[in-house]
């Protein structure tokens, strides 16, 4: 297939993947498989790498005015009720902490879960069912709004979290770093529910969380690659003119892709929930099993 078409294709996948509860991870990894994409050569290694940061720098800009109003406010917020320690910026950090001194501690088993197809189908799988049934038990109250009498959801907005959520979806967001397949978002959503907070607001916390999650998580594992202290290094030097334009498509897409993706699912979540995502979860997850297990011939 030629590069600059297969460039395209991934950089597509990335950008659609990132921020859906469906795993980016997994659709990547798929894809490079049944595309035949040479994961072996540290280029293309680095080449998912590279993409993923054009996903990532959609959210700063996407949500620029949300974040300008949060630091202008900080640390009393804009309803004059926080301190340095309950703004929901410093529970965005409070959360991301959580999540990064385990994950830092479980490199090792990450690497070896990125390279495991049959983790990934089961993660996809048991994701998909744990999604479903808890968008379903929330559902009731989410159609019934913030006013319900006895309603289970206490935080209705971002802005409305508090520190025990916080420390919580930063635990659940270990998972899907352990468990490629899970889902950042879908961990840090469905956490977020469980812990009393509606769709709206688990999205947005999720998608506040990834951007110091993804780009110190991306940007440590390209550096490893790119300083020879990855298995299999790759120079700057090492990388041709033909390759540098493959990683500007890949990034370009991806971002094009990715602020779609991240403006449609906005709207979709807040009228409709998470159950069409769930199902198809579940529809993949059950494929790539059967795939890994040899029912459905490669």
């Amino acid at each position: 297939m030629n590069e600059y078409f297969l460039s395209v294709l991934l950089g597509i996948v990335e950008g659609l993947t990132e921020f859906l509860p469906v795993s980016s991870t997994a659709h990547l990894r798929l894809s490079e498989v049944l595309l035949h994409v040479p994961l072996e050569d540290p280029y293309w290694k680095m080449y998912s790498i590279v993409i993923q940061l054009g996903a990532i720098l959609v959210l700063p800009i996407y949500f620029r005015h949300h974040i300008a109003k949060l630091i202008s406010t900080f640390p009393e917020g804009e309803k004059r009720d926080c301190d340095t320690w309950t703004h929901p910026l410093s529970l965005v950090m409070i959360a991301f902490v959580v999540t990064a001194i385990p994950s830092f501690l479980l490199t090792k088993v990450i690497g070896k879960n990125l390279e495991n197809v049959y983790v990934m189908g089961g993660a996809l799988l048991i994701g998909g069912i744990v999604m479903w049934i808890i968008d379903a038990m929330k559902a009731p109250w989410e159609a019934a709004g913030p006013g319900a009498n006895g309603t289970p959801i206490h935080s209705w907005k971002m802005d409305d979290i508090h520190g025990g959520q916080a420390v919580w979806i930063g635990a659940c967001q270990i998972l899907s770093a352990v468990f490629p397949g899970t889902s950042r978002s879908m961990s840090t959503i469905a956490g977020g529910q469980l812990a009393g907070m509606s769709r709206a607001a688990a999205l947005e916390f999720s998608f506040f969380l990834s951007i110091p999650t993804m780009t110190v998580a991306t940007l440590y594992t390209l550096l490893k690659s790119l300083s020879g202290k990855d298995e299999n290094p790759i120079g700057v030097a090492q990388i041709t003119p033909h390759q540098w334009v493959i990683l500007a498509i890949g990034f370009v897409v991806s971002f094009i892709v990715a602020y779609g993706a991240v403006a449609w699912f906005m709207n979709w979540v807040r009228k409709r929930g998470f159950a069409p995502f769930a199902m198809y979860r579940i529809v993949l997850g059950i494929a790539v099993l059967a795939w890994t297990a040899g029912w459905i011939h490669h």
